[in-house]
């Protein structure tokens, strides 16, 4: 069939393409179009050649080789091993170098992790890790998702239908490349190659908990946690060089068996697409409301504003290097280096060593640093919820990341970070905003790996190198983005001042801070933008007017210093604790306003909105005492978790009042 269609379209190849999109696909509904990747990884093909009329003749062999489709044509090695493949090598090399690919049809492999980093392959990739337009390498600070095995065969079909100059490209693969922010330079080359993109987005992702629209399950069409999406890409040779091709997009949510029923009685012909227009700078391939898009990308990014910026630390070994008093460290770090390094391993549980912590790698750096050369800090480790740790701010260390280069900022040092996700998780997704005026670990405000803690700290200071040059300041300076800033100001008529000062008419750092912190806490401003504010650090739009900054900035303050604990508001208490008892918490759980720290004890009068509220993947409410299990908390806890239950009430009534501004 192959060498039939090939001499019937030979030097056709775009009349090849319309074929192919108009006659063949059209008549695999969705559902065989599906089964056709398992098909070719079992050899099966045959079966679906023959349902469209395709009669082989006797022992004529099914034209399939065994080859790395990642690596380019070669010649025969002469080894004895290749020899026995020789057959099979020069035949596959035959296709690779010389066989006009028309149509390519597969479930290629999902691997984040790939091992497939061949030369030829890898070239290829560096098209996809480019900002849209192709001249200038992408602005990620990791982008190795890119470089996820399905993502490589998409380029690899690409080539081959590129060299062609027409063609058709099939493929069944995990769908976020739909819309992660990282794949925009990839979907921009896909759009400037193919004339048609059609994506079946199947969702069905547990990692980011999917539902459907209404609210009732959404599985997956394989047994697998990664959403997967039909992806058709057609090129017949027409579209203009400099043109981008169309997007024509289906959501399918539900059941398994009912996205089965769909596929089975549909073919692309069939399926009710909604053409999505080409946005830049994103060129997203699924729905997004693009209207408010526009207004969403007239604001500043934080992450563009925050000039330096980082994920928390990595400790590899939490339990170890985080405790909850700066003594239970002190006599940790001790006993750890009083020990030969197997009976440290078995004592304190750590495990077998990985390639970034080991248990050698953690003794050497303490026994350079501790106790003179390093510090005892806080660390926030979760919302309200600080701890204890001893820092080198050497990497592969006692800490595996330490990310130096944003954590010496706080390190006995008078600052305050925003905290924000470029990721949101689907759970509670725009919640992920907090405070610090400590350095972070990882995790603290993210429940799952779906993203990474990101701290942006208001001041820099200058490194403690030991080195100071006459003239050097020792002055913090605003980690802020000058051209932002001064926009800022001339939109207000205001002077930037470094520090806050009562001089009339000026505004500082920490009223930028202040008027953001207030903008993430709008319902409205959530609810309006929440499909871009799942999908990368939040734009912020630039105040309205002179008197909205100032409002914001009051309410923006009063949240902030609320969730630092600061407020004297966290200390006018609205709970009490008024059973005795041993004070040991078991499982905790809430009844009629009371929150049961064990069969006797508990908390009363405890809003409901504050055992429920979240900041980012968590319920600090609930959070903060299931960290705690059968533990006794002393005075002061008790004293704290009743702050914690002001500091949230307080949050949603503020909240609300944000909500009373017009901010868009």
């Amino acid at each position: 069939m192959v060498k039939h269609i090939h001499k019937k379209f030979q030097g056709q190849q775009g009349i090849w393409s319309n074929y192919v999109e108009t006659h063949l696909l059209p008549r695999l509904n969705g559902f065989e179009l599906l089964m056709a990747s398992y098909a070719m990884a079992h050899l099966k093909l045959d079966l679906l050649l023959t349902e469209t009329g395709f009669k082989p003749s006797a022992n004529q062999r099914f034209r399939v080789y065994l080859t790395n489709s990642l690596e380019e044509n070669h010649p025969d090695t002469g080894t004895i091993f290749a020899n026995w493949l020789s057959s099979e090598a020069n035949e596959a090399n035959h296709i690779k170098r010389d066989t006009p690919v028309m149509c390519v049809i597969g479930n290629p492999p999902y691997s984040g992790e790939s091992v497939n980093k061949g030369e030829w392959i890898m070239s290829l990739m560096e098209d996809y890790k480019k900002e849209p337009g192709g001249k200038e390498k992408l602005k990620e600070r990791n982008p190795k998702w890119i470089n996820d095995d399905y993502v490589k065969f998409l380029r690899f079909g690409q080539y081959f239908i590129e060299k062609n100059g027409s063609g058709v490209l099939a493929f069944i693969n995990p769908h976020g490349f739909l819309d992660n922010p990282t794949f925009r330079g990839m979907r921009w080359q896909l759009l400037k190659t193919y004339d048609k993109i059609y994506t079946i987005d199947l969702h069905g992702n547990s990692k980011k908990k999917e539902t459907a629209p209404d609210g009732s399950a959404d599985i997956n069409v394989f047994d697998i946690q990664q959403g997967v999406s039909i992806n058709v890409f057609v090129k017949t040779g027409k579209k203009k060089a400099n043109e981008l091709g169309k997007v024509l997009h289906y959501d399918l949510y539900g059941k398994r068996e009912s996205k089965y029923d769909f596929l089975i009685n549909n073919s692309l012909s069939t399926v009710q697409f909604n053409e999505l227009p080409n946005v830049e700078p994103k060129y997203y391939f699924v729905y997004k409301d693009f209207e408010a898009q526009k207004t969403y990308d007239k604001g500043f990014s934080v992450s563009e504003l925050f000039s330096l910026n980082n994920v928390g630390i990595v400790t590899a070994r939490d339990k170890f290097t985080i405790h909850q008093t700066k003594e239970k460290v002190k006599t940790t770090i001790e006993e750890f280096l009083s020990l030969e390094d197997e009976a440290a391993r078995n004592r304190f549980n750590l495990g077998k060593d990985v390639r970034d912590w080991k248990v050698s790698y953690a003794k050497e750096d303490l026994e350079n640093y501790y106790p003179d050369r390093g510090c005892f800090t806080k660390l926030s480790y979760r919302p309200f919820d600080d701890k204890w740790t001893f820092y080198t701010g050497k990497s592969k260390g006692f800490h595996c990341y330490p990310r130096t280069e944003i954590m010496q900022h706080f390190l006995n040092k008078k600052n305050v970070g925003l905290v924000s996700v470029s990721r949101q998780p689907k759970k509670n997704p725009t919640s992920y905003y907090f405070v610090t005026e400590n350095i972070i670990s990882n995790g603290f405000i993210r429940s799952d790996s779906v993203s990474i803690d990101t701290t942006f700290p208001l001041y820099l200071y200058p490194e403690a190198n030991g080195q100071q040059t006459i003239g050097q300041s020792e002055e913090r300076t605003p980690n802020l983005k000058a051209e932002i800033v001064n926009q800022v100001a001339g939109k207000l008529g205001l002077t930037f001042t470094n520090e806050k000062e009562t001089t009339k008419n000026t505004f500082a750092p920490i009223d930028i801070l202040d008027y953001i912190y207030a903008v993430l806490h709008s319902p409205t401003y959530r609810e309006k933008y929440k499909e871009f504010l799942k999908i990368d650090f939040p734009r912020v739009p630039y105040p309205k007017d002179l008197d909205t900054f100032w409002q914001l900035v009051k309410l923006g303050g009063e949240i902030r210093q609320i969730h630092l604990l600061e407020s004297s508001a966290v200390e006018q208490y609205i709970t009490q604790y008024p059973i005795d008892g041993d004070n040991v918490v078991g499982k905790p759980k809430y009844k009629d306003g009371k929150v049961y720290i064990n069969d006797t004890q508990y908390f009363d009068n405890v809003p409901q909105v504050a055992w429920e509220f979240y900041i980012g993947g968590y319920q600090p409410a609930q959070k903060w005492l299931k960290d705690r299990k059968d533990r006794k908390l002393e005075f002061d806890d008790i004293l704290h978790y009743q702050k914690i239950i002001v500091a949230l009430t307080e949050t949603d009534r503020l909240m609300k009042e944000i909500d009373k501004i017009e901010i868009i």
